[in-house]
């Protein structure tokens, strides 16, 4: 790889790419595509930013317990004392989880005391300490006052956009001279700095980090990717206490495997979608994968091709299936090789800052204005995104996949 104009001089250009007396190709070297997760998102529906900070917000469904931190004596003590009242309201149905009994909650008395009444079809009898109640509906009486709303309020999630740029350029002598190898110079430059684009915009939805400050004296910003977003338990509704972030161990088995993968499927955000990931691998982690499914005999890859026209290999696990891409970027070096990440495609979009959606300039192009005066030809890419990830949970990042075990 060379920086700067291409010239004839520039790698050679003159004794390897010129007019020969036998015909030649340019082979492009990106197995299953260069950029597989962007080349997705480019075909699902995007946002757009009108902001450099583009955000949504989300909320998380309320499910009510409440935990004893009492034991109740007797069937007929109605004061029970818990961890906590929050979230709770009269009327509410609640099933303790050892006894099967069903109370109603008439009042809220503190926030560690509620007052209920026993044995809601069911029969009461003594419960001990630490014993959950699960809220099973609600209740009430005929002409009942209307009860107290239960409001959740939303949390906002914000991202920055962040700005891509790639340039192609040959010297006018470049672009005159006659070659063998693909169409033409000017041609085979305008594909390697697309490739590159969409490369570089391609790492950044996995690997980069949110940062803002300044660069050359001016706004500098870097989005979270992918990998950061699922890392960070910020992002997480409360409820979550651990990231879905595993570091394999020196061998897998089919049981651990099913452990890091499984809690993709815990939360939803549109109940009609399917229990299906991309999971995204380097070829050590594909190596590993197949072999966990051989030594166990609890799954078979079967090949198959996703809409977007990529070839995958499918496997499933007891709550959802998992259609296995192989990404080459992953394959760039011996760490990232033993990666695989999960993504749920449908909570996962680009959101373009208005007007920055990949824009194409050039310069000394018929039609153009003339770069002060150079000889040469050129243009550039521009994009200015960032990545909105609405559902963190639902996808998963595993590392260092490096051998297959029985169990």
């Amino acid at each position: 790889m060379s920086q700067g104009i291409f010239s004839t001089s520039t790698a050679n250009a003159t004794t390897d790419y010129v007019a020969k007396s036998f015909a030649g190709m340019i082979t492009r070297l990106m197995p299953n595509g260069q950029a597989p997760l962007f080349g997705m998102s480019s075909m699902l529906q995007s946002e757009t930013a009108v902001q450099v900070e583009h955000g949504f917000f989300t909320k998380t469904m309320i499910f009510p317990n409440m935990n004893l931190d009492a034991a109740v004596a007797d069937a007929v003590v109605s004061t029970f004392t818990v961890a906590s009242t929050t979230n709770l309201l009269p009327g509410m149905l609640m099933r303790a989880e050892s006894t099967g009994e069903i109370v109603i909650i008439n009042q809220v008395l503190s926030t560690t005391q509620v007052l209920v009444g026993r044995g809601i079809g069911t029969t009461a009898a003594a419960i001990a300490d630490n014993v959950n109640f699960y809220q099973v509906g609600n209740a009430f009486e005929e002409s009942s006052i209307r009860p107290n709303a239960l409001q959740h309020n939303p949390v906002r999630i914000t991202n920055l956009t962040q700005i891509f740029r790639n340039t192609w350029a040959l010297s006018g002598s470049a672009q005159a001279t006659q070659v063998i190898a693909g169409e033409s110079l000017e041609a085979e430059n305008r594909q390697d700095c697309a490739a590159f684009h969409a490369a570089d915009i391609e790492k950044a939805l996995f690997f980069s980090a949110k940062s803002q400050g300044t660069r050359n004296g001016q706004p500098f910003r870097t989005m979270d990717g992918l990998l950061s977003i699922v890392g960070n338990l910020s992002y997480y509704p409360p409820t979550y206490a651990a990231v879905n972030v595993h570091t394999a161990a020196a061998t897998t088995n089919y049981t651990q495997l099913e452990t890091m993968l499984d809690p993709v499927f815990n939360q939803v955000t549109d109940p009609k979608a399917g229990n299906e990931r991309v999971l995204f691998v380097g070829s050590e982690a594909r190596k590993v994968l197949n072999n966990i499914g051989r030594v166990n005999a609890t799954y078979n890859l079967s090949d198959g091709a996703t809409s977007y026209g990529l070839q995958f290999a499918r496997f499933k696990i007891a709550r959802g299936g998992f259609n296995m891409v192989e990404h080459p970027l992953f394959n760039s070096n011996s760490d990232w090789s033993k990666m695989a990440v999960a993504v749920d495609l449908s909570t996962f979009k680009l959101a373009y800052l208005g007007g920055r959606k990949t824009k194409r300039e050039e310069f000394n192009q018929q039609g153009q204005a003339v770069d002060n005066g150079i000889d040469a030809v050129g243009g550039s890419l521009l994009t200015e995104v960032t990545c909105v990830v609405k559902n963190p949970p639902a996808n998963a990042w595993i590392k260092g996949l490096t051998a297959a075990a029985a169990g």
